[in-house]
């Protein structure tokens, strides 16, 4: 089997862990009615998901360095199936909570690892595709596993859905075993060297963009089914839909993002990518009361958000690439944290404004990333072109 096909595999994984890590976004009024609990409180679940990601996946990484990464794959999915089955068998808010910590904790070593293991399998100068094509796994999990989901739920119980998820966990893992070769760890990391790269002011402003990016990206994701319900006032099947297009958008997105990395470099497409997101946010919130509108914004909207994964992931690579797994981790973290920042305010927007609110507070948060990317990279190039002519002179000079 071909490397490449092996990073498919890969991919194809990443959208059943995908799937569980986004699916309650598709079901959170489903979820809600059931448990008791509001549309906004049950919006934590995302938060509580994302806090435990970000934190713990730097630890479990720090801590399991030196392992073996086919054996980590296969350990992080043995806990991942045990995180959905908790869903499925216990009730109660309380053990849903239980069940979305231990998921981000075995999601986060899966997705890092998993990406280092593609990185390392591809072609050089391809690792931007490789990255995509991995990031194409989790937008698969927005165009089939969501949308599935939401009509799932509608005719059946939604805990039924984690269970399922759970037993594909158990055969993916017999799928790592086969086909995923064995790949070394690397040196262990000491936590305070992986949070000294933090001091470093280009790493420091590059995760500042991811937090900005996906805080505002988030607080509207995170209330997409209520808003298309409430707001657009689509019905059940409308709203399954608009997230399948939401979906498919996201992955050719994905896979622009890492072709026009490849081709035309990150600054551009980071830059570009975030500016027509806005634009596709400020849009929602003028005309997502249309449901004929809707569904183009929604599908701009996820183009534009998902194309600035993967060329972000590889910026963040080539900024410390003798610690490509550190940035990956601590890129994963900032990711995550910002995701549970913006469902936390967006919980508080629909509980104090109106849910007609959250585009715009969105669309706030990703121009601040794209104006901070765009001051970043201009400040770079010019140093780089004062560098280029210092030593042009030196040399004149020599």
């Amino acid at each position: 089997m071909s490397n490449a096909w092996k990073i498919y595999l890969l991919a194809i994984i990443s959208f059943l862990v995908g799937t569980s890590e986004f699916i309650i976004a598709g079901i959170l009024d489903k979820v809600a009615a059931d448990i008791g609990v509001s549309v906004s409180a049950a919006g934590q679940l995302i938060t509580v998901f994302s806090l435990a990601y970000a934190f713990g996946t730097p630890i479990l990484m720090a801590v399991s360095a030196r392992m073996e990464r086919r054996r980590l794959l296969l350990y992080s999915l043995g806990v991942f199936a045990v995180g959905n089955l908790i869903a499925l068998i216990l009730p109660g808010f309380e053990f849903l909570i239980v069940s979305r910590v231990i998921l981000a904790l075995s999601t986060g070593v899966f997705v890092v690892t998993a990406l280092t293991v593609a990185a390392k399998l591809a072609p050089p100068g391809k690792q931007g595709s490789a990255i995509a094509t991995l990031v194409m796994g989790f937008s698969t999990a927005l165009i089939i596993g969501v949308p599935l989901g939401r009509l799932a739920a509608s005719f059946y119980d939604w805990k039924l859905i984690f269970g399922v998820i759970g037993l594909l966990g158990l055969l993916a893992m017999l799928i790592i075993v086969t086909a995923i070769p064995q790949t070394d760890g690397e040196a262990p990391v000491p936590l305070r060297n992986q949070l000294a790269l933090l001091k470093q002011p280009k790493i420091a402003i590059a995760l500042t963009v991811t937090f900005l990016w996906i805080g505002g990206y988030s607080i509207v994701y995170t209330y997409i089914s209520p808003f298309l319900l409430t707001v657009t006032k689509l019905s059940e099947q409308g709203v399954s839909i608009g997230l399948f297009a939401f979906g498919i958008a996201s992955l050719f997105g994905s896979k622009f993002g890492g072709f026009s990395t490849d081709k035309w470099g990150a600054p551009r497409t980071l830059v570009s990518g975030m500016l027509f997101h806005t634009i596709a946010l400020v849009l929602l919130s003028i005309a997502g009361q249309s449901p004929i509108i809707v569904f183009p914004l929604l599908m701009l909207w996820a183009f534009t958000a998902w194309s600035s994964g993967p060329t972000q992931q590889y910026h963040l690579m080539s900024l410390a690439p003798e610690a490509s797994g550190i940035m990956l981790s601590l890129n994963s973290s900032i990711l995550q944290l910002g995701m549970a920042a913006g469902a936390g305010l967006g919980g508080v927007i629909v509980e104090q404004a109106s849910l007609n609110s959250i585009s715009w507070i969105g669309a706030t948060g990703v121009i601040l990333a794209a104006a901070t990317a765009a001051t970043f990279f201009g400040v770079s190039h010019i140093r780089s072109r004062r560098k280029a002519v210092e030593n042009s002179l030196a040399k004149t000079s020599a």
